[in-house]
């Protein structure tokens, strides 16, 4: 097969093909005798797997998968995907605690929260599913002011912390903007929830769509796997 034949079956450029193989995501292709490239039905695959596996899981994780369906490193490859997927899976129920502690009116209310008057940053982190470091970052723009132990100095985190924290981080990955999460926090200082939680739920709509792409990628994952092993006896 000539490379714009299958550009044309993807509606990509050939460049953009030339571009996969030069980073190893495609077995080695051969070459005519004039020096065009010639691609088989399982470059073919590789291609269609890589294509259908970018809108759910990106091209970082696709760097490291294909490598190691070349080399033969299946289950290898396939528990890198499981790890995406289990990724998506947490981000989804971190983005919908966000959702249910915007719909209380008081944060006592959650169990957890009820005898616990304080956390540690470490708490904190692990509850919103971020880094202390990401903490300590929206501190220093202002969007957080923790209280601190009056003996240690140490930070000391109430329950209306986490919910902020939870609400910078869902608003980051859908606005991006840092502007944006001062608007939301300071609706909220108002108790005025509703742009957090159009933009939580927004966030929701967004991980629902990348599961359906996921799916489909790993549907591609095992049609390209079926054609390697089709390949291999026939060889």
């Amino acid at each position: 097969m000539k490379g714009n034949e299958i550009a044309k079956k993807l509606n990509i450029s050939t460049s953009l093909l030339r571009h996969y193989e030069a980073w190893g995501l495609v077995p080695d292709v051969g070459r005519a005798a004039n020096g065009y490239r010639i691609y088989t039905k399982e470059h073919e695959a590789y291609f269609r797997c890589i294509r259908a596996m970018n809108a759910g899981f990106g091209m970082g994780l696709i760097r490291e998968v294909m490598p190691r369906i070349i080399r033969g490193e299946i289950l290898d490859a396939l528990w890198l995907i499981n790890k995406a997927q289990v990724r998506l899976h947490s981000e989804k129920e971190t983005v919908q605690r966000t959702v249910d502690m915007l719909d209380l009116k008081e944060l006592n209310d959650l169990p957890k929260y009820r005898n616990i008057k304080a956390f540690t940053i470490g708490e904190v982190a692990e509850e919103a599913n971020v880094s202390t470091s990401a903490i300590r970052h929206w501190e220093k723009e202002g969007l957080l002011a923790p209280e601190r132990q009056q003996e240690s100095g140490f930070r000391i985190y109430s329950a209306s912390d986490i919910r902020k924290v939870l609400i910078i981080r869902t608003v980051q990955r859908v606005a991006y903007s840092l502007d944006t999460v001062r608007e939301v926090l300071s609706e909220l200082d108002k108790h005025n929830v509703a742009q957090a939680k159009e933009i939580a739920l927004k966030a929701l709509q967004y991980i629902d769509r990348a599961l359906v792409e996921q799916v489909r990628g790993v549907a591609s994952v095992q049609n390209l796997l079926d054609v390697v092993s089709s390949s291999s006896y026939s060889k």
